[in-house]
């Protein structure tokens, strides 16, 4: 039986058990609001802006009153109540993010019928994220940049390579690690924040009455009954305002939802409603509709005194940074648990530090998204453009989010409908608002994180398919390993030391073991045949780490259990399995590993060009020895022929 870590273990595991909540989210306001946080930079300004041929918003008083009581009611359905207030309830043992939903929601269904097409949608979000986090850093590093003309005459040619090439240096920094630059993440962004109020503030001296304006939901009624369709347009420009709350939710495992809810409601939400309504108190300030429509155009950088323009545009470069850096290492823990979960091949992954096992690098991952990054950046120029391309992954994402927070109302805590349903409802209209604002943006941009995500969840569901496909077939043929230890005690023999043959299933004879009795025509003297098995929790306890079946004549079945956020150290778990008949000596033990060649077969699976793709990663994927952190100079691999 596999028992997990309690949500208190899985906190001590990150951060220590010292750390207090007031540590915590000061932590937070580093990692988690990196993306919302520095949205300020732009979504305003898009939001006046003409899109798709529908001509801009005038920046008058009805229009700039509506605009802000639209951030400030999406802040508060979409970030506070649903992602704070709901989803975060629905951890995983402390863990969060699409794919630890999703494995909680599996685990807790007896329905397999609409359990798929939750997996499926889970599989999907997990591709828009990649898409997300492509987007994340070009358009935050190139907003900020834009803000350097500012500051530098004629700097506007020079804005696209200086983004370019502060995002290289950024991702050839990533293989140090950021435990050491992640110490001063917190101090700046908590400086950063601090700027924004501080800046809101100083326009809304000017104007108080602003703020109970855009508190008062009438105006964002308003606007939509006098504009109509333009104002729908808008609304596909106000979700930037939002980016980043599923952050929220997926760091959630780093810092605890208490910190990252006090963080929120107490310092970051305070700080970037202060901002919104500065900008728009700046623009209202204007005695002329014409300087009105010029502050409109960038009211962020404009907002800032001349006297300490420089560091704050500085600060601000700096915050996008830490915003970039925060959803690539969301992207590389994703992956992590994708691999283990069995949805992504086995890849290089490098642990960057020796304290926090959640700081990891992923080389394939890393360089893959530079060159996109890059290629965004180069393909689109400017933030102005990429705002385009941007909204449609995060609505996407938090509207498969309320889809599979309706199974975990419906499925995990047992609401009945009267309870549940007006909570979707209220959920399900905004997301699909949201959504629907940003579908009119595919044509001009918004096609691709569509793209990007459709082919990402393609290549997901093709290896999972393809790996189940493998395993069925391996099993069909496989001989019972009962069966074969009664045959082969008396037909082969036995030579010193011990061999473990891996195997992916719990069942029959590893493939790698029949070949090397037919081969060599010997058998070790303690023969293990063993199974790496990845449980649907985060965290294992490490003393149900171990299981062991002895099936007599120096033949065992050991089966080792990890969560989907933990190393498969298989030597480290070895050390712990005495009950194999004693303790494991790695120079007197041998790993024999199986390498599959796909054959075509009369009756696929999948089809011809799926089988195609799955065959590629397959070639493509790390080695077993490498991913098991195997003893290189241990290590036996045998060959095996297998038809999907």
């Amino acid at each position: 039986m596999i028992t997990t870590a309690s949500p208190a273990a899985s906190a001590a595991h990150a951060h220590g058990p010292k750390a207090s909540t007031l540590t915590l989210a000061a932590g937070a306001v580093g990692v988690v609001f990196g993306d919302i946080g520095t949205s300020p930079l732009y979504a305003f300004r898009e939001t006046f802006a003409s899109h798709n041929g529908v001509p801009g918003i005038t920046p008058d008083a009805a229009h700039i009153h509506g605009v802000l009581s639209l951030v400030f009611w999406s802040m508060m359905m979409v970030v506070t109540l649903k992602y704070v207030f709901t989803i975060m309830r629905a951890d995983n043992k402390g863990e969060g993010g699409s794919l630890a939903l999703l494995a909680l929601i599996r685990r807790a269904s007896d329905n397999r019928r609409w359990t798929a097409p939750l997996i499926l949608l889970g599989v999907f979000a997990t591709a828009l994220f990649y898409g997300d986090s492509m987007i994340t850093p070009a358009i935050s590093v190139l907003s900020a940049t834009e803000g350097l003309q500012y500051i530098v005459p004629g700097f506007k040619p020079w804005i696209v390579p200086t983004a370019v090439a502060i995002l290289v240096c950024l991702f050839a920094l990533q293989s140090r690690g950021t435990e050491r630059v992640g110490k001063l993440f917190g101090p700046i962004m908590l400086t950063y924040f601090g700027m924004l109020a501080t800046l809101g503030v100083m326009h809304l001296s000017a104007n108080p009455a602003i703020i109970l304006e855009t508190i008062n939901p009438l105006n964002a009624v308003n606007f939509f009954v006098t504009d109509g369709f333009v104002a729908f347009v808008a609304l596909g420009s106000v979700v930037l305002a939002v980016t980043g709350a599923e952050a929220l939710y997926a760091d959630m495992g780093h810092f605890g939802r208490k910190p990252i809810g006090i963080s929120w409601l107490t310092f970051v939400f305070p700080a970037l409603m202060l901002n919104y309504m500065g900008q728009g108190a700046m623009v209202l300030s204007q005695t002329s509709p014409e300087a009105a429509a010029a502050l409109i155009k960038d009211p962020f950088f404009l907002m800032i005194p001349d006297m300490v323009r420089v560091p704050v545009i500085i600060l601000a470069l700096l915050a996008t940074i830490i915003a970039s850096q925060a959803v690539i290492s969301g992207a590389f823990s994703l992956t992590q648990q994708a691999i283990q979960l069995g949805f992504i091949p086995r890849m290089d992954i490098r642990h960057t530090s020796a304290s926090a096992a959640g700081q990891i690098y992923i080389p394939a991952i890393n360089w893959g998204l530079m060159v996109m990054v890059i290629l965004l950046v180069l393909f689109f120029q400017s933030s102005s453009n990429l705002a385009a391309a941007y909204g449609i992954a995060v609505t996407g994402a938090m509207f498969i989010d309320t889809l599979l927070l309706a199974a975990v109302l419906l499925s995990l805590w047992r609401w009945p409908l009267w309870k549940a349903l007006p909570l979707v409802i209220a959920f399900l209209i905004v997301d699909v608002a949201y959504f629907g604002a940003n579908l009119i943006k595919v044509p001009q941009g918004g096609w691709v994180p569509l793209a990007i995500g459709f082919v990402i969840f393609t290549l997901l569901t093709t290896w999972a398919r393809g790996r189940t496909l493998m395993r069925e077939r391996m099993s069909e043929s496989a001989l019972p390993l009962e069966i074969f230890a009664k045959s082969a005690k008396n037909s082969a023999f036995r030579v010193p030391g011990t061999a473990i043959f891996m195997a992916s299933s719990t069942a029959g004879v590893p493939s790698a073991l029949l070949h090397n009795i037919k081969h060599n025509k010997v058998l070790h003297e303690r023969v293990v045949i063993l199974t790496i098995s990845i449980a649907d929790v985060p965290y294992v306890d490490p003393e149900a780490r171990c299981e062991m079946t002895d099936l007599g004549d120096g033949f065992y079945r050991a089966v080792l259990h990890y969560g989907f956020m933990e190393e498969t150290d298989v030597p480290l778990g070895l050390k712990k399995l005495e009950r194999c008949g004693g303790t494991f000596d790695m120079m007197q033990t041998s790993f024999f590993l199986s390498r599959q060649t796909l054959l075509p077969s009369e009756k696929p699976g999948m089809p011809l060009w799926r089988e195609k793709i799955f065959a590629w990663l397959l070639r493509n994927s790390a080695s077993a020895m490498d991913f098991f952190k195997l003893p290189t100079n241990r290590v036996v691999e045998l060959g095996s022929q297998v038809e999907i």
